[in-house]
């Protein structure tokens, strides 16, 4: 009860945000303004059945996956990319942690079923370095990991994956470049990781080289299969 009424103080002091319109949530008591509900509607078929990407026509794998070889099992994304870039852009830069709680329940209620029947032992956040940590507040991964993590009941570990170079911005640099800004970007801290099957969890899902890199540093760690969860994707072909 105490627990319920803090709540009940926190929102009246410190009104929720919409994740679609920014304003002051309304009505009160929810996560997500009622008539903005439809304008950041969940990633919808056809989608890559491995990495989860939007596809522009119907079929199993977007190019990348099919010609490529992933290291994770599979991936899906709660938004596409497209719709959704805004609360993703303010979630991410304009310090809106509030954003995380509807993000969590709502990948609860859209992937829920995907979560548990990939039998995840651990959400996994892609870690990002201490120097943007420091300059940015919070590591957005790490941030709705914890949200989904809430919903779901799915513990997080933050310990199994460190950033040890400050790579540059991805969005710039070509598929190649990217996977070259990656090399050596993670480490396991104690070279050993105990569990079977591991979620990673990140913002956005584009190339896929942040995710083939996390997911061969885990491999060699001891996992074996790795799976992953995003806001959102980016389209495929």
């Amino acid at each position: 009860m105490a627990g319920k009424i803090w709540k009940l103080m926190r929102q009246l002091l410190f009104p929720l945000r919409c994740p679609v319109c920014d304003g002051i949530v309304t009505p009160f008591g929810e996560k997500i303004c009622t008539k903005c509900i439809p304008l950041l509607p969940p990633l919808a078929p056809p989608f890559c059945l491995r990495c989860g990407k939007k596809l522009q026509s119907a079929g199993e794998l977007c190019e990348a996956c099919s010609s490529g070889h992933p290291l994770f099992v599979r991936g899906r994304a709660l938004f596409d990319y497209a719709g959704a870039a805004l609360p993703i852009y303010r979630f991410k830069y304009g310090g809106r942690r509030e954003y995380a709680d509807f993000f969590g329940e709502e990948t609860e209620r859209v992937l829920g079923d995907y979560l548990r029947q990939s039998g995840t032992e651990a959400l996994i956040p892609i870690p990002i370095h201490k120097s943007r940590g420091k300059s940015r507040g919070y590591n957005q991964a790490a941030v709705y990991a914890r949200a989904i993590s809430r919903h779901t009941g799915i513990p997080v570990r933050e310990d199994c994956l460190k950033r040890v170079r400050n790579t540059a911005p991805m969005k710039t640099l070509s598929p190649r470049e990217r996977q070259n800004n990656l090399k050596k970007a993670f480490i396991v801290p104690g070279n050993e990781v105990k569990l079977n099957r591991v979620m990673l969890v990140d913002d956005i899902f584009t190339t896929g080289a942040t995710m083939n890199e996390a997911a061969g540093i885990l491999r060699a760690a001891g996992v074996k299969e790795i799976y992953f969860v995003t806001l959102a994707a980016g389209t495929g072909v």
